[in-house]
This record gives structure tokens, C-alpha cells and sequence, in this order.
């Protein structure tokens, strides 16, 4: 398009010298000058308004050439319109000797300054009495802010700040360095640690209103392992059909709720680990299965010479069919955590699991069960368990309405029974949660 411009150009700027030359020869009469005159101010405004297409067209992204297509009897179909390439399949524009190539033209530079910003509520309303873990009958539990963006062609960057009713806090706030050598990702910030699967996932992302009891009594509660540190993880060879990814993380040390933390650093060096093995696989066209190995290693808040420690197991089965995606589906959950923490007078060993299951109806309705069972972390013999059924309604992809029932039976023969409702609603472009 550039090059046709130019040509026209070029033609139309040809018969000026030739005038010129022919008026130097012969004289002209005053009216043939002043048609002289008004061609050359003609072309000259045509050359402007030239000019301003080819500098529009230079700050838009080009588009691929349209290829004719074949028609019977020889002859040639007239070109079909061709579609933009995205942004981010572009090549790179030619830069000055030492710049960074920029991907996408004007629409990419615009985006490095405007991140995705969305907003996310969870709105909790309940009915019924619970002595161990009271909540408000109403309240606005969390108000998510997320700013997601693409640094540069080597890094992205993802902020996610919860609003609560009582104060603010950064739940996760990272760089991802997406093209380091030999396929190493790496992360730096503060993030939820890769400790089996609830433990990464945001509220609004639970398919419940609630956490299960084995997270609350040995897995630090709603915060979870979400700390300072870095993680490394790469994809492990392995044989053909089986994905396999390895991830280390190294945190600063503290982690939980503030009255009882998993995870307390006394001083700079009571750093905290965690190391995630995670398997996946197709079992069929329609079902996959997810297997991963978890093991977490900090000093707790008795000091730096007593450490807690965790191993666990998740597993997550999917059937999703192919020709009836979006009206059925199943999903199936399950996660083992064994604590090991050291206190006065012994050890305190401890166990939890629970295992969820949720089908889907219809395109929009979603019946799910789940049930807990946990021992506490501090104290010796106190076991907890108890049940759940959930019924979700998801109006479009951005929101969704949750009833919840939920019996609990606590140790020294307390029991809890609440109904919930959950209102989860969505504003702006929100980027994907890990799968």
C-alpha cells in the first residue's frame, strides 16, 4: 500500500517539469497561468491529504495480504478481505540498532501503560450458628482488584489486591520471567505457594463459600502459604501423553492467620520451602486426571529451633464431553495433607483430607458435595468432620449465585449447622487462574 502511494506520487509530480519547461519556451497568456497555478495548488493539497494516509497507515497494524482463490473453469475469484493478525502474533517492527522490538505497534505501546484492570465482589450472606468459626450474618467478604499486563517480550507482570471490610492487603503481586534458557519459569514477588491446589486458588475461584477444615487446621487458613520468595518451576521430560512440571519456592518464612500462622521467621534465616511435583494425562478425549505431590518446611512461632512440616497429595479427575461441553460436565477433587509440628512437650503429628464432587445440570446449574475431615495442628486428639451440598447458578461467565448447606461436627461434641448465599460478580478483563 506504501509503495502504490508513493508511485501515485511520483506520477502525478511527473508533468510539472514539463509545464514548467514548455512555459519557458512559449510564452503563456495570463489564463493559461492561472490554470497553471490552480493545478499545482490542486496537487499540492492532494499530497497532503496523501501524506496523511501513509502516515496513518504506518501507525496501524498491517493486515495479510488476501490470496484469490480458485474458482472452476479457470478463472479467478476476486480477493476476500483479510482479517488483522493479533497483536501478539505480529513481527516485530524494524527498531534502532540496540532497542527492544516492539510487538504490535501503536495498540501494544498503548497497552504497556494500560494494564487489564479488573474488579471482582464476593458478597456472603448466612443463616444459622457456628461457636468455632463465627462469621458476619452479611458481608462484603472480598473486593479483588487485579492489574495484569505484558512488561516486555521476556516478562509479564500480575497484581491482585483484596479489599476487605476491615483493611487492605496484597494477596499477590508478581513478575513472571517467561523466557529464561533451558525452559525455566520463574517467579518474584509475593504469591500463593504451588502447595496442592486449594491452597493457589482465590476465592472467587472455589467452587464452595467456604475453604475445607483440613485447610483452615493445618494449611494456615484462607491466606494459606501466600508469602515473599521466588519460585522456579520446568517442564520434565517425560514419556508421550504424560505432562510433568517440577516447582521449588523459597519464602520468606511467615504465612497464616495472624493469631495462629503456619509458618513465623524469628530472624532473616528462618526462610520457609516449598517443593510441588504435578502430573497430568488424558485418560480418554472426554476425561483427564491431575496428580500432584506437595511437601512445605518452615519455623512456626515457638522459634527458630522448631520447625512444622507438610506432605500432601491432591487429585482432580474432569469428564468434560466434547459434543456437550457446555450443558454437562463432572469434575472430582481430593487432597491428603500429613502435618509434622514440633512444639512442647512432643511432636504433634496430625492428618486432614477432603473430596468434592461437582456436576453440572444444564448450561447454567451446578450441584456439588463435599466432606471434611481434619485433626488440629496443636492439640492432641481433636478431630473435626463434617459435610457440605452446594447448588450454583452462573447467569453469564460474570457472576454467579451460590447456596451452600453445611454441617459440621467440631471436637468436644460441638456442631455447627449454616445455610450460605454467595454473589460473585465480575467487572473488566480478568486473566486466567492456573488450570
Amino acid at each position: 500500500m506504501k509503495n502504490l502511494i508513493t508511485w501515485v506520487v511520483v506520477a502525478m509530480l511527473l508533468p510539472i517539469p514539463v509545464v514548467a519547461q514548455q512555459s519557458t519556451q512559449s510564452p503563456q497568456s495570463p489564463q493559461d497561468s492561472s490554470a497553471m497555478e490552480q493545478r499545482i495548488k490542486d496537487l499540492e493539497e492532494r499530497i497532503i491529504a496523501l501524506e496523511g494516509q501513509v502516515r496513518m497507515l504506518k501507525a496501524t497494524p498491517a493486515a495479510a495480504p488476501a490470496q484469490p482463490s480458485p474458482v472452476p473453469g479457470g478463472a479467478t475469484a476476486q480477493p476476500q478481505v483479510a482479517t488483522a493478525v493479533p497483536a501478539q502474533a505480529q513481527v516485530p517492527a524494524e527498531a534502532a540498532p540496540g532497542a527492544l522490538p516492539v510487538y504490535g505497534g501503536a495498540s501494544a505501546s498503548a497497552k504497556a501503560l494500560n494494564p487489564d484492570i479488573s474488579v471482582i465482589g464476593d458478597f456472603i450472606g448466612k443463616a444459622g450458628g457456628n461457636s468455632v468459626q463465627p462469621t458476619p450474618s452479611l458481608e462484603m467478604h472480598e473486593s479483588e482488584i487485579g492489574l495484569q499486563a505484558i512488561i516486555d517480550p521476556y516478562a509479564r507482570g500480575d497484581f491482585f489486591i483484596s479489599f476487605g471490610e476491615s483493611g487492605v492487603n496484597l494477596e499477590e503481586g508478581y513478575i513472571t520471567f517467561t523466557a529464561l534458557p533451558a525452559g525455566i519459569v520463574a517467579k518474584v514477588g509475593k504469591m500463593r505457594s504451588a502447595f496442592g491446589k486449594v491452597n493457589m486458588m482465590h476465592n472467587h475461584v472455589l467452587p464452595w463459600v467456604d475453604r475445607p477444615l483440613v485447610t483452615n487446621n493445618l494449611a494456615g487458613g484462607e491466606d494459606g502459604i501466600d508469602d515473599a520468595g521466588v519460585s522456579i518451576s520446568r517442564i520434565i521430560p517425560a514419556p508421550k501423553g504424560l505432562f510433568l512440571e517440577a516447582t521449588g519456592q523459597v519464602f520468606r518464612g511467615d504465612s497464616g492467620e495472624d493469631d495462629s500462622p503456619l509458618f513465623h521467621a524469628s530472624r532473616n534465616s528462618d526462610v520457609s520451602a516449598v517443593a510441588h511435583l504435578r502430573s497430568y494425562t488424558d485418560i480418554t478425549e472426554s476425561t483427564n486426571i491431575d496428580i500432584g505431590l506437595s511437601y512445605a518446611r518452615g519455623h512456626n512461632e515457638l522459634g527458630t529451633d522448631f520447625l512444622t512440616q507438610l506432605y500432601g497429595i491432591d487429585a482432580t479427575l474432569r469428564w468434560k464431553p466434547l459434543r456437550r461441553s457446555i450443558y454437562h460436565s463432572f469434575v472430582g477433587r481430593g487432597e491428603f495433607i500429613w502435618s509434622q509440628r514440633q512444639q512442647v512437650p512432643t511432636e504433634q503429628r496430625a492428618f486432614g483430607f477432603y473430596t468434592s464432587a461437582d456436576y453440572q445440570l444444564g448450561r447454567r446449574w451446578f450441584l456439588g458435595g463435599r466432606y471434611d475431615l481434619s485433626d488440629r495442628s496443636r492439640f492432641a486428639n481433636l478431630t473435626d468432620k463434617g459435610g457440605s451440598v452446594v447448588l450454583t447458578y452462573w447467569p453469564s461467565e460474570f457472576s454467579q449465585i451460590r447456596g451452600q448447606y453445611r454441617h459440621f461436627s467440631y471436637a468436644d461434641n460441638l456442631s455447627a449447622n449454616e445455610l450460605f448465599m454467595q454473589v460473585i460478580f465480575s467487572l473488566g478483563a480478568h486473566g486466567a487462574h492456573p488450570f
